[in-house]
């Protein structure tokens, strides 16, 4: 059987974390190819759903980077997202969710290094967690309409 690949979804403040992101790759950084990033304007704009979602659509794991709290472009957006999200870890920690699953990272536009080692650990955090069936949903086939 070949060895698992975890799918990992993460979403990005756009003045820090995906900066920081492009600061990796633009300084050819080696991290797992596990990630597929999603750019938002602030930490603040995630909302829980998109992470639940994630999860659903079967994402092993899901990562969310933003701002230093007290650097926000917006002034206080992750302070913001900051509360929503560990609120967002404790529901999915009752849910049953393993907690290693989801994780929040404040990552600055100059920490390409921080992003590139973040990514490898929690790929590989995730590689030792196992796939993620907890919440995924089983997609079902649409009926033939017969047309």
């Amino acid at each position: 059987m070949a060895e698992f690949e975890p799918r990992i979804l993460g979403i990005a403040c756009n003045w820090c974390t995906y900066t920081g992101a492009d600061l990796a790759g633009t300084t050819r950084l080696k991290y797992p190819q596990n990630l597929r990033l999603v750019r938002v304007m602030c930490s603040s704009r995630i909302n829980p759903s998109f992470i639940f979602r994630a999860f659903q659509l079967g994402a092993d794991g899901v990562l969310v980077g933003g701002c230093h709290p007290g650097d926000c472009h917006y002034g206080t957006g992750n302070l913001y997202a900051r509360r929503r999200l560990a609120t967002t870890k404790k529901v999915l920690e009752l849910a049953g969710m393993e907690p290693g699953r989801f994780r929040v990272e404040w990552i600055s536009a100059s920490e390409g290094k921080k992003f590139a080692e973040v990514v490898e650990e929690f790929t590989n955090q995730i590689k030792s967690l196992g796939p993620q069936k907890k919440f995924k949903m089983e997609r079902v086939a649409k009926a033939d309409s017969g047309k």
